[in-house]
């Protein structure tokens, strides 16, 4: 299969609703990051995600929509609840999980009886859905459980040939995936920390617990190893260990957040000023760059686990995966 390169311009996204309208698969721009989207409608369609991103099924995908209205295709209900967030935070990294319609294809749920939806703050993403009238089921534009991509190169570079389009639409601004809240528990519960902040969301939720609920998860990213570079990664967080594996700090790259380290064959810094906005926009971009460095191992440090620095960690846990790490001279690291 040849992949289009489309520009992100009337005739490119025109071309893009022609691909949806089709079946086919485009992989688009967002506010978050880049989703691999298809007609949310068609099982055929959406199978052909799954397919491209070796995307196992018991994963659901967050399917957007142009306009709030929308979501009534969608969802049996919506609730007060739903609306006031939905006006608060759409457009924007926000998804909702809510009980689905019987027209909503059980590939994009993963057979469970609810969907999750959002509506994107991106002109490119929006104007696509509006050109291709209908609802569009989009997952992260990678192979499955790798790093997220945030420009249209690393979506070439991990999909190019897998799919029939990309709109190469560059960065993108929030840098991390949407927030998922399920509003069919009880307190409503933040299934995946992500774009919209937790603070934010508890002024119109304040019950909202972060706790997800056991059994199959209504949202994607939450596998406990996810997000995972190709490089090793392991997180600066907990006590010392005890043996494991040894190497020279040059040898080692450092993600950082507000400064490099001493000693490290790569360093990249996600805010010297220290905001977590600045350092989450640059998070997937860093450890791509790190990934591509040819550097035998990843090392991370903790950011303030507040605001979007949840998101952060949340992140950078799964993607770690129990691993452990120390620094002294050289880095010591086990699992």
């Amino acid at each position: 299969m040849e992949t289009r390169v489309l520009p992100p311009d009337d005739e490119g996204i025109a071309a893009a609703a022609e691909v949806v309208r089709r079946r086919g698969t485009v992989a688009f721009p967002t506010e978050t990051v880049y989703g691999l989207g298809a007609d949310a409608l068609s099982a055929r369609a959406v199978a052909k995600v799954f397919a491209a991103k070796e995307r196992p099924r018991f994963d659901p995908v967050i399917v957007h929509v142009a306009d709030p209205s929308d979501v009534e295709l969608l969802w049996t209900e919506v609730p007060l609840l739903a609306q006031s967030l939905m006006d608060r935070f759409w457009p924007g990294p926000l998804t909702l999980v809510l009980p689905r319609r019987r027209r909503v294809p059980p590939i994009v749920t993963a057979g469970l009886p609810t969907v999750a939806v959002r509506m994107p703050a991106h002109p490119v993403a929006l104007a696509l859905l509006r050109a291709a009238g209908r609802p569009i089921a989009a997952p992260s534009a990678n192979r499955f459980g790798r790093l997220s991509p945030t420009h249209h190169e690393d979506v070439l570079e991990q999909l190019g040939g897998r799919v029939d389009a990309v709109i190469a639409g560059g960065p993108t601004p929030v840098g991390i995936e949407s927030t998922v809240v399920s509003l069919v528990e009880e307190p409503p519960t933040v299934l995946r920390p992500g774009g919209t902040p937790v603070e934010a969301l508890r002024e119109v939720v304040p019950d909202l617990r972060l706790a997800p609920p056991s059994g199959p998860s209504a949202s994607p990213g939450t596998l406990p190893r996810h997000y995972v570079p190709a490089t090793p990664l392991y997180l600066l967080e907990g006590g010392p260990v005890e043996g494991g594996r040894t190497l020279d700090r040059i040898q080692c790259g450092i993600l950082a957040f507000r400064e490099p380290w001493a000693g490290f064959g790569r360093a990249e810094v996600l805010s010297p000023k220290g905001d977590l906005v600045e350092a989450a926009s640059h998070f997937f971009a860093a450890l791509h760059r790190l990934e591509g460095a040819n550097l035998a191992a990843i090392v991370a440090e903790p950011v303030p686990e507040e605001g979007l620095g949840i998101a952060i960690m949340d992140r950078l846990r799964r993607a770690a995966a129990g691993r452990a790490s120390v620094l002294g001279d050289r880095v010591v690291w086990t699992r």
